[in-house]
């Protein structure tokens, strides 16, 4: 496989871009080699500008559940487009999306539309310690919610201390409002909420986590920090950016059947184009400006490009029988890994939760960060490599998600299993 353009390309970009690229996993620094620049997609595919085509399991880090192009999604953006790309004023479809919204996720009474997952996360947060008139938040190691600088923050020497900035340029005066527990850990919880009565505004967690790798709650944990926070006088905030829409029509609250105070989305919402929302019960949102005093604003807010696309994206999900398809494909390809890696002698712990996947190389079992951290990252390196020599798009790290499409056929998903017995006879 030749990379030379997309060598050339990343010479340039350096000269004018951080590490030459625009989000830091891209620089493919953790598992070494070039990063292929894209050109094209369509389907279940990604082409690179030296011509190579790869089956795509990034997904754009989630979004395109359908497939990359979809037709009726582009024919949707084709049609809005003509009409005109940004107004900064209200439009009927972000009242339809709204709709949509309220509609498939029974917690969410209102939701606001804003343009990433990241301006999700940083205005629910500050809405949950507006309405509450409390300062600490609750977060879990190794759940990521964006780059809000209250939440770049990590344990530290324990789930009992105060967080630690986890990035140069976070006020040490701002992570100290943020607590870190342990995913999976209910009594980290209770203790924190005991060391600070009265002063934590609300819990965010992921409810399948997605950025330590992919990591499904235990028995009981969703119900333990519903439990709790009512208890406390605190919000409970799920981060569902990665699972709304992605494992259920109403997410990982309704797969589990938690009814959180707030729910933070984006990436399929937006059908492949930038956007995000929250939302939840409507005497907590009633506090966002202009009703109440906690302002939030954003010019590009319900943008008609991103909302056509994702309404579209939503209504097709809608179709009978398209979760089941995608339930089918996940559950076929991680079923025909596990049996490669099984014979191939390697242990992983292989973790699947609808169309979203991973394998994490190591025995131990994974249920936190640190037994995700006991991965053997230099292995994955090499099985990423290998992989993408085969023709196979994966997430550049061990630490992140893989995602089954709609696009995908049987075809591709047999061509990956193969490829997997292939790369893994060569380790």
């Amino acid at each position: 496989m030749k990379l030379d353009t997309s060598i050339a390309l990343m010479e340039r970009a350096r000269k004018i871009i951080p590490a030459g690229v625009n989000s830091p996993v891209r620089a493919y620094l953790s598992v070494g080699g070039h990063p292929p620049f894209i050109r094209e997609a369509k389907g279940a595919y990604i082409t690179d500008v030296d011509g190579n085509t790869y089956i795509d399991y990034v997904a754009s880090w989630g979004p395109m559940i359908l497939g990359h192009a979809h037709p009726r999604v582009v024919e949707a953006l084709n049609d809005a487009t003509r009409r005109g790309t940004s107004y900064g004023a209200p439009t009927p479809l972000e009242v339809e999306m709204a709709e949509e919204i309220v509609a498939a996720v029974p917690s969410m009474d209102w939701v606001r539309m804003v343009s990433s997952g990241t301006e999700a996360t940083m205005s629910a947060l500050r809405l949950a310690r507006g309405y509450t008139g409390h300062n600490k938040i609750i977060k879990f190691e190794g759940c990521y919610h964006g780059h809000v600088d209250s939440l770049l923050v990590k344990a530290g020497s324990g789930g009992m201390t105060f967080g630690t900035p986890d990035s140069a340029g976070v006020p040490q005066g701002l992570a100290r409002e943020t607590l870190v527990a342990r995913y999976n850990d209910l009594t980290s919880v209770e203790e924190l909420f005991m060391n600070y009565p009265g002063e934590i505004a609300a819990v965010i967690v992921e409810p399948i986590a997605g950025n330590m790798g992919m990591i499904p709650p235990g028995a009981g944990f969703l119900e333990g920090l519903r439990d709790m926070t009512r208890k406390n006088g605190a919000l409970l905030i799920f981060d569902e950016v990665i699972t709304g829409f992605r494992v259920g029509l109403s997410g990982a609250q309704g797969l589990y059947g938690i009814d959180p105070d707030m729910t933070c989305l984006g990436k399929i919402i937006g059908g492949g184009l930038p956007v995000g929302a929250f939302g939840g019960k409507s005497d907590i949102m009633k506090a966002i400006a202009p009703l109440g005093p906690v302002y939030q604003a954003g010019t590009l807010s319900g943008n008609p490009l991103a909302v056509t696309a994702g309404l579209t994206t939503l209504r097709i999900l809608k179709e009978e029988g398209v979760y089941k398809q995608l339930e089918e494909k996940a559950a076929y390809l991680a079923k025909g890994v596990k049996t490669a890696f099984k014979d191939a002698g390697i242990s992983i712990q292989s973790h699947r939760v609808g169309s979203m996947f991973c394998n994490f190389f190591t025995d131990t079992p994974v249920r936190d960060y640190d037994t995700a951290k006991a991965s053997d990252t230099g292995l994955f390196g090499r099985y990423f490599t290998g992989m993408l020599n085969e023709g196979i798009y994966m997430a550049p790290s061990q630490f992140e998600t893989g995602f089954v499409s709609l696009a995908h056929t049987r075809e591709d998903l047999d061509r990956t299993i193969e490829a997997v017995s292939k790369v893994l006879r060569g380790l």
